[in-house]
């Protein structure tokens, strides 16, 4: 059965160029809604690695879309992009609030600290252009987790708990006017998945 990265679907735009993108390295790819995910759905399609999408609702909204507990404890590296990665926080105990400035469109974040996940991307201290399109942002990350990047308006831009293998970027690596984007979703999936390039999108 061949590897595939699971895309956890949580209403965002472009859920499927995320989709694309693990293809376009090699890497089967699955997109599936939030509600339907279990220990089953997992196994079936041979799942290495997990994705989180991003969304359009707030993680503290009363009926904000979320995923089993399940996920968490199945070992599976995850990756949260946006409302995935809020998500993650929350989930984990930290704090997730409104931002008196909503960042949308290109910014900037600054590396702190070197990660696996930005390996030959990003250099220490040097400014790289994201995309942006949030209005929540990360006040307090959970107990585990470092933070790794900032921009002006968002102190947490990129986070990771190496122990539980979960990782997430408040900017979206999928599109075009993210720089080194594509890079960064090779790292989580060829290097942190350990996913070889198996798979002929052209098939």
């Amino acid at each position: 059965m061949k590897e595939s990265i699971l895309i956890v679907d949580f209403g965002s735009q472009v859920t499927k160029l995320i989709a694309r993108r693990v293809r376009e390295l090699g890497v089967f790819s699955q997109i599936l809604p939030f509600n339907e995910i279990s220990k089953k759905a997992l196994l079936k399609h041979n799942t290495k690695g997990i994705i989180f999408s991003g969304g359009p609702k707030s993680v503290n909204e009363k009926n904000s879309p979320r995923v089993s507990s399940i996920i968490y404890k199945q070992n599976i590296p995850i990756l949260g992009i946006c409302y995935g990665l809020q998500l993650i926080a929350n989930e984990f105990g930290g704090k997730v609030m409104l931002s008196n400035e909503r960042e949308f469109g290109k910014a900037n974040i600054i590396l702190k600290k070197s990660s696996i996940l930005t390996e030959n991307v990003f250099s220490l201290k040097e400014k790289k252009q994201v995309w942006m399109s949030h209005s929540d942002k990360i006040l307090k990350i959970p107990k585990g987790f470092e933070g790794l990047a900032s921009s002006e308006n968002c102190e947490f831009a990129i986070i990771q708990n190496i122990k539980k293998q979960i990782f997430g970027v408040q900017f979206h690596p999928e599109v075009v006017h993210t720089i080194g984007g594509t890079e960064i979703l090779k790292n989580f999936v060829r290097t942190i998945c350990n996913c070889k390039s198996q798979w002929n999108m052209n098939i």
